[in-house]
């Protein structure tokens, strides 16, 4: 009785239990007939659906509880497995051989190297654009510096232009500038 207390104090709702035994003729009731009567009244009040909704007994209880118990085992299995293929793959990094791995451990270590590599590839090619933009714009930014310089410091209306310009747009605009034999 004193968990259902607390379950209703801290979850703020509306709770009452009903304890009967076939050896006493005496029901147990928390927390008064009274308080029963009116949440057995509320619940009746329910439509069907939502009155069952949240109902369970104890296999099904259980069921959900074996259920959810053997996802996380699962999981788990997966989050080891791949922590161990990791270290045997460091491990042959650090001159291991490979020789003790059964064909199942060699597909895995192939597949976490193909995964590793498809991260490292992408990370490669994320810095390669961010390297690209940064050298077009320290192309663009000497261009407009020569450009200053060959107008005797004074800023032209084609800046305006020029910053509307995409990456490529800029580094043709810069070879333009510099090869104007072209």
């Amino acid at each position: 009785m004193k968990k259902v207390s607390e379950l209703s104090t801290l979850c703020g709702i509306d709770a009452c239990v009903i304890l009967s035994s076939p050896y006493d003729s005496h029901s147990e009731v928390w927390p008064s007939p009274l308080g029963v009567e009116h949440v057995l009244a509320r619940l009746k009040k329910m439509p069907e659906m939502e009155q069952s909704k949240k109902m369970v007994n104890q296999e099904s209880f259980l069921m959900q509880r074996i259920a959810k118990g053997n996802q996380q085992i699962l999981k788990q299995r997966k989050d080891n497995r791949e922590k161990e293929i990791t270290r045997v793959m460091f491990q042959s990094l650090t001159g291991k051989g490979l020789q003790h791995l059964n064909f199942v451990d060699l597909n895995d270590l192939g597949w976490m190297i193909g995964q590793n590599l498809k991260e490292i590839n992408k990370r490669i090619e994320s810095l390669n654009k961010e390297a690209q933009s940064v050298a077009a714009a320290a192309a663009a930014a000497a261009a407009a510096e020569q450009l200053n310089i060959k107008n005797g410091g004074k800023v032209t209306e084609e800046k305006p232009a020029f910053d509307a310009m995409d990456a490529t747009q800029r580094q043709q605009w810069f070879v333009d500038l510099v090869n104007p034999s072209e």
